[in-house]
């Protein structure tokens, strides 16, 4: 989610180095005298929290809720723990070409930082590499959903615990739907008949996609049955020990996203280019698109979709067990060799404790982590919400895998966009599940 983010407005914390005036002072004196201490010692020396995350702020002037709704737990701890926690931020123009995930992996590499909200390829990475912490001991980590510990536990160690599970859905302008008497789809055959029905009636392109996201149809027909289908642990075993292949498993969401592309209904030139949102959100907007793709908090805020002028439904995408909602996981880790990880974790305890999660999901309206946790979220969002209350979901991301799952997808789509065959897509992953083989 993170690498699509390329504006973002700076937050910057100064440092203060207690002590340098005094130092400067003391060089000055004449040789042979001892030097004055002109300036007293602060009785204790402060202490801080190196927090390395992007920012959400992609328009300047706009109230940034999710922002906010962190700062409010950052907030908390400092007050609690008497801690400062400074801000790092990245931009895409400070980093140019390196994406988000890139440079983090570096920094977390190089213990730059203590705590880092990370995205689910990095977890997995930096887990397998042994820079987290294991976070199992927190008393936070207690009240975690399932789904939670499954998502982010690498070689059996809790390594990141998120502030907000992230879901995404298709957005679907129910108006349009209504205008051409078309129920919304649960499985692809369905879906491809309102995109039929949306072509014929003028509607160039049914489907806005950018180069992001596309990955989502793909999950929800990969895994419906792996997630959704009692037999979980096994099938996850069976893929990494090579007994089955993900290949096999990714095939027909992959053929799905040919056969859209090759009907018309997806702009696969356009998506392969386009970031997200700012692509293919004007025309959603404008009611020209009755179909996008998007995260749960684009359905809360002004600068995504949060006010359209017609009734706008989030549901799951098309899978053979209906609409389903497809969760890819970020969240916090801590350096295991960082600087100031013992203060990190107490940090961390407090901004994922069930009191913090609770302001930061009311003001952000999102599914919180925590099992205690509930919040009402907005009317567009409650068909989706309706599914994961239920228990009915596929992971995007799960650390648990030996081929890493959001990441990898996502690239081979862009190959597909970029004109390469179904077969050629499943090789692909054959040679990323052969590496792993090779490694494990």
């Amino acid at each position: 989610m993170w690498k699509t983010k390329k504006r973002g407005a700076r937050r910057w914390a100064a440092a203060c180095l207690a002590g340098l005036a005094a130092w400067s002072l003391t060089a000055c004196g004449a040789e042979g005298n001892p030097p004055m201490n002109l300036l007293p010692q602060e009785k204790e020396e402060q202490q801080v929290v190196n927090l390395f995350s992007p920012m959400e702020k992609t328009d300047p002037g706009v109230e940034n809720v999710a922002r906010t709704a962190s700062d409010l737990t950052v907030m908390m701890a400092e007050e609690q723990l008497g801690v400062t926690m400074v801000y790092r931020t990245y931009t895409a123009e400070d980093y140019q070409d390196k994406t988000y995930d890139e440079v983090i992996l570096e920094r977390a590499r190089n213990n730059m930082d203590d705590l880092y909200l990370l995205n689910p390829d990095v977890i997995l990475a930096l887990g397998a590499e042994g820079k987290l912490m294991d976070l199992s001991g927190l008393d936070s980590a207690k009240n975690l959903r399932d789904i939670i510990r499954v998502a982010n536990t690498v070689d059996g160690k809790l390594v990141a615990i998120p502030q907000e599970v992230v879901a995404y859905g298709l957005f679907v302008n129910k108006d349009m739907f209504e205008q051409y008497r078309l129920e919304l789809p649960d499985t692809p055959e369905e879906f491809l008949e309102c995109c039929r029905v949306f072509k014929e009636n003028g509607i160039e392109t049914p489907v806005g996609a950018n180069r992001w996201w596309l990955e989502t149809f793909v999950f929800a027909q990969a895994y419906a049955d792996l997630y959704n289908g009692g037999n979980t642990e096994a099938e996850i075993a069976a893929l990494n020990s090579g007994e089955t292949r993900y290949s096999d498993y990714m095939r027909p969401g992959f053929e799905f996203l040919q056969e859209l592309i090759d009907l018309g209904y997806i702009d696969a030139e356009k998506a392969l280019v386009s970031e997200v949102i700012e692509a293919e959100g004007p025309d959603f907007l404008a009611q020209k698109t009755p179909i996008v793709m998007a995260y749960w908090g684009a359905a809360n805020t002004e600068t995504a979709y949060g006010k359209t002028d017609f009734e706008m439904q989030v549901i799951g995408f098309p899978s053979s067990r209906g609409q389903m909602p497809v969760m890819p996981m970020t969240g916090f880790g801590i350096g295991a060799d960082a600087e100031n990880r013992e203060n990190a974790v107490k940090v961390l305890d407090i901004m994922t404790s069930d009191a913090a999660l609770q302001v930061y999901s009311e003001t952000n309206r999102v599914i919180s982590p925590s099992k205690n946790v509930k919040v009402d979220c907005v009317p567009a969002l409650r068909p989706l919400n309706e599914r994961i209350e239920e228990g009915i979901y596929v992971l995007g991301s799960n650390a648990g895998m030996s081929v890493e799952q959001w990441g990898n997808t996502c690239l081979i789509v862009r190959d597909l966009l970029g004109g390469a065959s179904v077969d050629e897509c499943m090789a692909a992953f054959d040679q990323l599940q052969d590496a792993a083989l090779a490694n494990s």
